[in-house]
């Protein structure tokens, strides 16, 4: 049988993520120092390690509601009311007046984004996000059947209004915001992110914010909220759950990337319909491990976040004497340019990096240019600090 005939056009039309293609390329090396992959390298938090257990050990194991259980819903919506001043009341589903918010629990942050592309996008539709880009936003969009239309940062790597007006057309359904960013750590300010939504709001598009990094915000670039230090978000503006799809996650700020964890919350109208196509797709998120994140909120992450800061101030210090490096102000990146005297694409440098068993990832995997890559900061500080030994050797020529 011929099975390559019966592969979907869907398919066809879509490349292996890049990154994932690098993290394959790191198995199979010995002992690389990898720099590639955002993935914590601090352990989960044993109480929330614990509570998981204990959810195993109480017979927590069966399906769970589609939009999740009902003790987290709440908790995440506290948490959004007591930080944001959302309401702290979930609206029931189908209910649109009281006052509720919209909240399902998700597989992840990456689950969210699919159903919400799901959810909004028709044939033709199109959904502004940023460039440089998370790699999954273009592929959702596609499978989606809709368009991707790529908003140029460069070369301060800040989505603002004004790059994002000219960009909306009849077709345009919403404006994906991600901040802290991946793969450039930039956070935007209070101000820029109040723009872009009254740019949505009198445009008629809703604004999805894409905030799986908002604990992991340097102070530096951080604003002061009733629960600590967050990066500014544009759900702070009053009356912003009516026009604001927020989604956040569990997984890169308490080190459990695998468990799969994330919730999106925003007008209930559009809620239910993601709770619809999370009833054909992922049915719900794993149930023990939504037991597990009740208590994430009780956990202090500052030491850590104080950890990685350190580890980027000493990563500009080593790279920025040789080539231009933008300062993030969270997550766990940093861009940096390839310079133009070396006279190689990101790839080429990428492939250069690869002789000496270092690992990183070219721009192309993010963006239309492949000018820069990218390296994570989430592993091992001599580890690190060997890989950029190596790199800045290089970058210098």
């Amino acid at each position: 049988m011929d099975i390559d005939a019966l592969i979907s056009q869907r398919c066809r039309e879509l490349d292996t993520s890049g990154i994932r293609r690098i993290f394959e390329l790191g198995a199979q090396l010995n002992d690389p120092i990898n720099l590639s992959i955002g993935q914590p390298d601090f352990p989960v938090p044993d109480e929330i390690k614990a509570a998981a257990v204990d959810a195993i050990n109480a017979n927590h194991n069966g399906y769970t509601l589609s939009q999740g259980i009902p003790q987290l819903r709440k908790r995440c919506a506290k948490q959004l009311h007591d930080e944001l001043g959302w309401p702290d009341s979930i609206a029931a589903p189908g209910k649109t007046e009281g006052g509720g918010i919209g909240l399902i629990i998700t597989s992840g942050t990456s689950g969210a984004l699919y159903l919400m592309n799901m959810a909004l996008l028709s044939p033709g539709d199109e959904i502004i996000i940023p460039d440089p880009y998370f790699v999954a936003y273009p592929a959702m969009a596609k499978l989606a059947q809709g368009r991707a239309v790529r908003c140029d940062t460069y070369p301060d790597f800040r989505m603002t209004a004004e790059r994002i007006e000219p960009l909306i057309t009849e077709r345009t359904k919403a404006v994906l915001l991600n901040s802290p960013a991946n793969p450039t750590g930039v956070v935007l300010t209070r101000e820029e992110c109040a723009q872009i939504l009254e740019l949505c709001r009198s445009k008629g598009v809703l604004l999805v914010s894409d905030e799986i990094y908002s604990e992991f915000t340097f102070a530096d670039a951080a604003a002061e909220t009733p629960v600590g230090l967050r990066a500014p978000s544009p759900a702070s503006v009053s009356g912003s759950h009516e026009d604001i799809l927020l989604i956040r996650g569990f997984g890169k700020s308490f080190g459990c990337t695998g468990w799969r964890m994330g919730f999106a919350a925003g007008p209930e109208a559009l809620i239910r319909e993601m709770t619809k196509l999370q009833q054909y797709s992922y049915v719900c998120a794993p149930a023990p491990l939504q037991y597990g994140c009740m208590s994430a909120y009780d956990v202090d992450i500052t030491e850590l976040v104080d950890t990685y800061r350190a580890r980027r101030d000493m990563v500009l210090g080593e790279l920025g004497k040789v080539t231009e490096v933008f300062e993030p102000g969270g997550a766990f990146y940093c861009f940096v340019k390839v310079p133009e005297k070396l006279g190689m694409t990101s790839q080429e440098f990428f492939e250069r990096a690869l002789e000496r068993n270092v690992l990183l990832i070219p721009g192309n995997a993010f963006s239309s240019k492949d000018t820069h890559f990218r390296i994570s900061m989430a592993v091992a500080e001599d580890k690190l600090k060997r890989g950029v030994a190596i790199l800045a050797e290089l970058l210098g020529g």
